[in-house]
């Protein structure tokens, strides 16, 4: 991610970080605050695609543009790109769209999204050969074999973006939903690691799991905050 993050042109200023506690400061103590946003995957559980289900039966299609908006949402057309697009919902939302590299691809991505209904938002991006260009190029990084679109629609797991929007509200966004969802006021003091927007998000999912007797851990999560030189 933070390869990726590079190539579309967010500053070194940053990078992520991998959380390993949601709830030990000592494990904790080496990502540096305040946390700008959180990249999760959560496994699909039944619990999970309930509460989903429920949730998009009371919203309508997302109608939101321009400027005044607290977040910048793109609807996901395209296919096994969601670790991509949960990159892009935390680069261009929030504090961190201030660490845009002029005349990157971000830049100009965020530009054009900004004043664009849900459906022409999603097909600029899809569109988008620079997009498409800087997600091929780190796909296949690492030493696990990437694997085929098949094998990956059957391990059933989702990226899931979590920021802090411009109005100070936690927003969970998923290019697969109705649209983004507030999940609640944070402090002006309160970043995506503190408690409140803990329990507001991620935990939240893990207690869905957790209230219906699920045992599927795979949850992962990964954290956007200041480089520390």
């Amino acid at each position: 991610m933070n390869a990726l993050a590079e190539r579309l042109g967010l500053s070194k200023d940053l990078q992520f970080y991998d959380v390993y506690s949601l709830d030990e400061p000592a494990l904790l103590d080496h990502i540096p605050r305040p946390a700008y946003a959180l990249l999760v995957i959560l496994p699909f559980t039944t619990a999970w695609d309930s509460d989903r289900r429920a949730e998009d039966a009371t919203m309508t299609e997302y109608d939101g543009s321009g400027d005044r908006e607290p977040v910048i949402w793109f609807k996901q057309t395209i296919g096994h790109a969601c670790g991509s697009i949960g990159l892009l919902h935390c680069a261009i939302n929030g504090p961190t769209s201030k660490f845009i590299l002029p005349g990157g691809p971000l830049e100009k991505i965020r530009a054009e999204a900004v004043p664009l209904k849900m459906d022409d938002r999603a097909k600029m991006l899809y569109d988008s050969q620079t997009f498409e260009d800087a997600h091929q190029s780190v796909a296949e990084m690492g030493d696990t074999i990437a694997p085929s679109a098949e094998d990956g629609d059957k391990l059933g797991q989702h990226f899931v973006a979590f920021v802090k929007g411009s109005d100070g509200h936690l927003w969970e966004l998923e290019g697969s939903r109705k649209g983004p969802l507030d999940r609640g006021l944070l402090g002006e003091d309160e970043d995506v690691l503190s408690p409140r927007a803990l329990e507001l998000g991620l935990k939240r999912v893990i207690r869905l799991e957790q209230d219906a007797g699920g045992d599927d851990l795979r949850f992962s999560c990964i954290a956007l905050a200041p480089r520390s030189y």
